[in-house]
């Protein structure tokens, strides 16, 4: 009864836009119980309130709500990310980051469980937009440098010939905790899921060429702007606030 009250209480605040309120009703059940404790409210928050509190991640410190999901409970937050109207991506980026790449963890079964859902390789290319000539010469060269690349991208067949190849650069040189450190495990430990996230920048890539802004590519799509929540004022109001599951 009283994990009940709480998540009614934390489902309130972040309704009322008090994410930070949120988090810190969450991080004093933690302490005040223990981490098992904290594990069964998240796992009973629908996940689009556990991302209101997730992707407003600061790099200046750490976070017990990213410390502490798993990896199903975060892939099902990662594919509604695009709700927000963040054009950057530099939350998605930001909390893909600090909840991939934690101390301990195994980034391949957060992969896997993104790639598990619907909507999850079009978020890893949302996270990899800005850098898609890089990955297309990675896919081709198996470096990230795009001078060594001609510029000519492989069909899905010859991807999928090459899936396996072996890598020429090993992890550790590319072990930034960051976007070339995801695509050197997408591409070698879960490459189909890097094929299919490919391909769909490939189709981003496309529609920017032919001058479709990410507004007219997704009209009516339930997008709402986010000049409060990038502040971690409020969550979507587009989201089905009865929501209590995954997509």
């Amino acid at each position: 009864m009283h994990h009940l009250a709480l998540i009614e209480q934390t489902r309130a605040l972040i309704a009322a836009g008090d994410i930070v309120g949120a988090e810190h009703a969450l991080v004093e059940l933690a302490d005040r119980e223990g981490d098992g404790a904290l594990m069964l409210v998240l796992e009973q928050l629908p996940p689009k309130d556990v991302l209101a509190v997730i992707r407003e991640y600061d790099s200046s410190r750490e976070t017990i709500l990213n410390l502490m999901i798993k990896p199903e409970q975060f892939a099902r937050a990662v594919v509604i990310e695009k709700q927000y109207r963040d054009l950057t991506r530099g939350h998605l980026r930001g909390m893909m980051n600090s909840v991939i790449f934690r101390p301990g963890a195994r980034p391949v079964d957060f992969l896997t469980a993104i790639g598990d859902l619907e909507g999850g390789s079009e978020a890893l290319a949302d996270y990899f937009e800005e850098k898609w000539s890089r990955i297309e010469a990675f896919a081709r060269t198996g470096n990230f440098d795009t001078v060594e690349d001609d510029g000519e991208m492989l069909s899905e067949d010859e991807l999928r010939a090459n899936a396996y190849a072996r890598p020429k650069l090993d992890e550790d040189e590319v072990a930034d905790a960051d976007w070339m450190q995801l695509a050197w495990l997408l591409r070698y430990e879960c490459p189909d899921l890097f094929i299919e996230m490919l391909l769909v920048l490939r189709a981003k890539a496309r529609a920017f060429e032919l001058g479709l802004d990410e507004e007219e590519a997704n009209e009516d799509d339930g997008k709402v702007e986010t000049g409060d929540t990038d502040r971690g004022q409020a969550t979507p109001a587009a989201i089905d606030p009865d929501e209590e599951s995954a997509i």
